[in-house]
């Protein structure tokens, strides 16, 4: 089974890294609510569903 099939679970690191924006811009838009969906682990650690964040993106493309 491959990452993909299992909706691999991303790191904030990983988000920002492809996005190329600060972690103090990803955890604003959290705090907003305009960020994807996330998971918080019981250690305070966030995870989000790669299907999350693709759909996410998606949604912010320009209809143009």
């Amino acid at each position: 089974m491959s990452a993909r099939t299992r909706d691999e679970k991303m790191t904030v690191k990983e988000i920002i890294d492809d996005l190329k924006v600060a972690p103090s811009t990803f955890y604003r838009w959290r705090q907003l609510g305009k960020g994807p969906r996330s998971i918080k682990l019981p250690n305070g650690d966030v995870r989000i569903r790669r299907s999350e964040y693709e759909r996410w993106l998606a949604e912010r493309e320009d209809a143009a």
